[in-house]
């Protein structure tokens, strides 16, 4: 049927305006669109290709070269050495399991490895590297370049690691390194982004720890392409981080070896401080371990053995442990009593072998007592009793003072792990920490450096240093930092009386070198180096009534967790002070036999800077030394300051 043309009409001019509102609607959206076209191609054309370029192009921090540690004459005692591993890429590797098995007929490899590096594939891009193995030999890697085609997405690679040429001599002051934990994450404030890189390693004790931010360095950039799935197509430039700066220690590498060696066998430390500048020489703990084992990543049954160790070789003893000074505390009741005015230098105290306080009986080591005596034969027989009057005339809150004179019972600012504050304890210290009232007795038992007195090895050598010296001498293990001199502890004035010093000092001599001193068997009689010291022996169980009745069981006869610890503290020469030391020997013994020998040796070694001659000797002990020397000849390096040890 034919449209009548007023239908036709109407229709058209329908159709002609909706076609121009499709139409200015069209042309609405391409205007829109092209002004966007132009705002995101002119206006922000740097924006988007900013983006564009973070997309094809990444950033990869590269870890710096760990600064280098040195000791005081240059000789390294931890470096960097290079080290050669052997990484997958799984979407290059086809069959994973046949080309490791090609592997393992080439190099060995520990399976444990091999199921770690297994377990980290599976949880990697299959496009990321993953280590196999680490530490390989150039022949091993020259051996898989060799054979390449048979290993489709085994690649060779080489990096640094730390190492420890000195090994467990110098395990405790040194300290090691190890990958970053998610425990070290989760207890250092460090926003330090090197720290998220895989195995990553930080100091994990030691002054490698506590110098951690000055060894670490910052960190270097590389620039690389990558493909839609992240894949690295290739490196487009690369910026090297800055080295961490290097450390030179105070220690003399051939005196701590030769310490360390002196202490083998014994669970024991030792310090040796030079008393012109403070500088920490030697500071030895024994037994040691081999520090080189954690950085490679130590066995589940090597890190049994030294946990279980009962002489605890990861202890760095030296700095860490505390002990009850026992005699070598009674240089410091003296000076509290001297300068405090309530004793006289000649006054005599009688020793019956025993003081009596409030009905509580505390014993001189010498039963049948040593009769009148003065400060200078108290010191040299060390004699309980005279110590237990003149403590009960000056006072606990005296005593306490000089003793943090002196530089026990206060933490020293050192960069290793753990150093110990002691304790030189007081009324108010008892009253706020013990909730206790103090008593007469506590202090008759800190007079002989029993009770609640604890001391470092290290702080017993600060002691001797400071009455050798009469001055503040502050233990310094870091010499240079960068080549640049760090601040010397030789310390000021002690401003205590130097008469009394002298005093002091003279009854130490004759402890050495008077026949009824009680170090008398292990002096030097070299003339120009003699030493002058003080023995200690402190008690860790209680002698009963009982006991005493039917005689005190000797060290010998009990088991070695209850005998008594062996202390000694010296310096020399006499006339002219260069070193002071000290000796701890745990369970030991007596002072006199156990810990005075190995200091005497000390410090021969540090005085002649090699092995002593026999002559400096007591003529009784040469074949003893000549045995000893050879014993210890291996372990020191022989020849100049200076020399490395491989």
């Amino acid at each position: 049927m034919k449209r009548p043309p007023k239908d036709i009409a109407e229709s058209a001019r329908i159709i002609s305006r909706r076609a121009l509102v499709v139409g200015g609607v069209q042309l609405g959206v391409i205007g829109a669109l092209g002004m966007r076209l132009r705002a995101m191609q002119v206006e922000q054309a740097d924006q988007y290709r900013l983006l564009a370029e973070e997309n094809r192009i990444n950033i990869r921090l590269l870890p710096p070269a760990r600064g280098l540690i040195f000791d005081r004459n240059g000789v390294p005692i931890a470096g960097n050495e290079q080290n050669y591993r052997v990484v997958m890429i799984r979407e290059d590797a086809g069959d994973i399991g046949e080309v490791l098995a090609n592997l393992t007929k080439i190099v060995e490899i520990d399976p444990d490895d091999l199921s770690r590096a297994m377990e980290e594939m599976e949880r990697r891009s299959p496009f990321v590297p993953v280590t196999i193995a680490d530490r390989l030999s150039w022949e091993d890697i020259a051996q898989i370049n060799i054979n390449t085609p048979a290993l489709p997405g085994i690649q060779a690679e080489v990096g640094t690691s730390r190492v420890y040429p000195w090994g467990a001599d110098m395990a405790h002051v040194v300290g090691y390194v190890g990958p970053v934990s998610d425990y070290d994450l989760s207890r250092i404030d460090d926003q330090d982004p090197l720290l998220q890189i895989p195995k990553f390693q930080i100091g994990k004790t030691g002054a490698e720890n506590k110098l951690e931010h000055t060894l670490r360095g910052s960190a270097g950039t590389r620039r690389i392409e990558v493909n839609a799935v992240g894949r690295v197509m290739r490196e487009l430039d690369r910026q090297d981080g800055i080295a961490g700066k290097d450390v030179q220690l105070t220690i003399d590498s051939r005196l701590q070896s030769y310490v360390q060696a002196r202490l083998e066998g014994e669970s024991a430390a030792a310090v040796v401080i030079d008393l012109e500048d403070g500088d920490l020489r030697a500071v030895g703990s024994a037994p040691s371990f081999d520090p080189n084992q954690f950085v490679r990543g130590i066995s589940v049954d090597d890190w049994v053995a030294l946990n279980e160790n009962k002489f605890r070789p990861l202890a760095a003893k030296a700095i860490q442990g505390t002990y009850p000074p026992g005699s070598t505390f009674k240089m410091v009741t003296a000076l509290a009593a001297l300068e405090a005015g309530v004793i006289g230098v000649e006054e005599t105290v009688y020793c019956p072998g025993y003081t009596d306080v409030y009905g509580i009986r505390f014993h001189c080591w010498k039963g049948g007592g040593h009769g009148n005596i003065n400060l200078h034969e108290s010191l040299k027989q060390s004699c309980d009793c005279y110590y237990y009057e003149a403590a009960q005339r000056v006072g606990i809150d005296k005593m306490a003072e000089m003793a943090r004179k002196l530089g026990l019972g206060i933490k020293h600012d050192l960069p290793m792990s753990a150093v110990a504050a002691g304790l030189a304890p007081d009324k108010a210290w008892k009253s706020s920490v013990r909730n206790e009232v103090w008593r007469i007795g506590d202090t008759v038992n800190a007079s002989i450096g029993q009770g609640y007195v604890l001391t470092s090895p290290l702080q017993l050598a600060v002691m001797a240093s400071r009455i050798a010296t009469g001055r503040t001498v502050t233990p310094r293990l870091v010499r240079t930092i960068d080549g640049i001199e760090q601040p010397s502890g030789l310390g000021e004035s002690l401003g205590l009386n130097e008469n009394m010093l002298r005093r002091v000092r003279s009854s130490m001599n004759d402890v050495m070198n008077h026949r009824r001193g009680t170090a008398y068997n292990s002096r030097i009689v070299a003339e120009e180096f003699r030493m002058a010291g003080k023995t200690g022996t402190s008690q860790v169980r209680r002698i009963t009534p009982d006991e005493r009745a039917r005689g005190v069981t000797k060290n010998e006869d009990l088991p070695w967790e209850r005998r008594d610890h062996a202390l000694f503290v010296c310096f020399a020469p006499f006339d002219k002070p260069r070193y002071a030391v000290s000796v701890v020997v745990e369970h030991g013994g007596g002072g006199s036999k156990a810990a005075a020998p190995i200091a005497r040796d000390i410090i021969l070694q540090a005085l002649y800077e090699d092995a002593p001659p026999l002559d400096a000797y007591p003529s009784n002990v040469h074949a003893e030394i000549e045995a000893l020397q050879r014993r210890i000849k291996d372990r020191i390096p022989p020849g100049s300051k200076g020399l490395t040890r491989a």
